[in-house]
């Protein structure tokens, strides 16, 4: 990762859930502005013609604000859009698979849902690691 590490402060995760009518691109951009250090495209239900044009974009928008995007689970993707880094979880790519692949110089996170597994994504390599938790915004949680 080459000593960024501290200038990773902030990291947004794509949802098109919670676009509000509004386009992707918008709503990563108005991240970007207000101070996000790195953005990971997720893409679930996308297919892979659709999320490599959706990767292309997002890695222009990214470097424009000399920023990080990272490419959720596809490896393929993240190299033929030459993506900072990659995410993997458990049932995708392993990590020295990802490293191989992406090279040295590349960012690869890796989702972990226990110690062992947290251990086993550092030996192969991760940079970081992320926990497998949902979120959910609870409304009204302030109720009087």
């Amino acid at each position: 990762m080459n000593g960024r590490k501290k200038e990773l402060l902030l990291y947004a995760v794509t949802d098109r859930s919670w676009l509000c009518g509004r386009s992707l691109y918008e709503q990563v951009e108005e991240a970007l502005q207000g101070g996000v250090t790195m953005v990971q495209l997720r893409e679930k239900k996308m297919s892979g013609q659709a999320f490599l044009s959706e990767a292309e974009q997002m890695k222009e928008l990214c470097a424009g604000y000399r920023t990080p995007l990272i490419i959720n689970d596809e490896v393929e993707i993240a190299r033929a859009v030459d993506a900072d880094g990659v995410h993997v979880g458990q049932k995708d790519t392993q990590v020295r698979i990802a490293r191989a692949m992406l090279g040295p110089d590349k960012i690869i996170g890796a989702s972990a849902r226990t110690v062992e597994q947290a251990r086993i994504a550092c030996a192969q390599g991760a940079d970081y690691l992320g926990s497998v938790r949902s979120f959910q915004p609870e409304r009204n949680r302030m109720r009087r």
